[in-house]
């Protein structure tokens, strides 16, 4: 598989799994078949394990005067390329390993706390999930993410 596109990650967050769901920025994240090892979402739904956010849904809410913080949409990776035009089935590479788009990232109440114009705001532009096919291993800051 030859690469479309490339880009870089730029930011990575872990949710404990604490009492208090702690969300906390990360230099990098061990990944494999279950998602992020100890994001609180690992092992729970393979779908929906990894979400990938690229910058343009910052500057989309910047734009519409709303300022926010890189991980204030949920996602796990922060990257400068936009991978939202992809399809299910479609294929990333970040460092080792090869991760698979399953599904856009849907509306959720989540973003209503946040502020209460992001579900409009990012109907199709809040990210894509994905779930890792092969290369159980570790992605850090800096990493690139190529379009296969």
């Amino acid at each position: 598989m030859k690469p479309k596109k490339q880009g870089k990650i730029l930011e990575l967050f872990i949710t404990k799994n604490d009492a208090q769901k702690t969300r906390q920025s990360v230099a990098f994240v061990k990944v494999d078949n279950d998602g992020i090892v100890e994001d609180k979402f690992y092992a729970k739904n393979i779908l929906r394990s990894i979400l990938i956010t690229a910058t343009d849904s910052y500057k989309i809410t910047k734009e519409n005067n709303i300022e926010l913080p890189w991980g204030s949409l949920g996602e796990n990776i922060v990257t400068d390329i936009n991978p939202y035009h992809l399809v299910c089935g479609d294929k990333l590479s970040i460092g080792k390993n090869i991760l698979e788009i399953t599904q856009n990232c849907t509306l959720c109440k989540g973003l209503t706390s946040v502020n209460p114009k992001l579900p409009k705001l990012l109907k199709d532009d809040r990210g894509i999930f994905v779930k890792v096919i092969s290369g159980a291993g570790i992605i850090n800051v800096g990493d690139e993410i190529k379009i296969l």
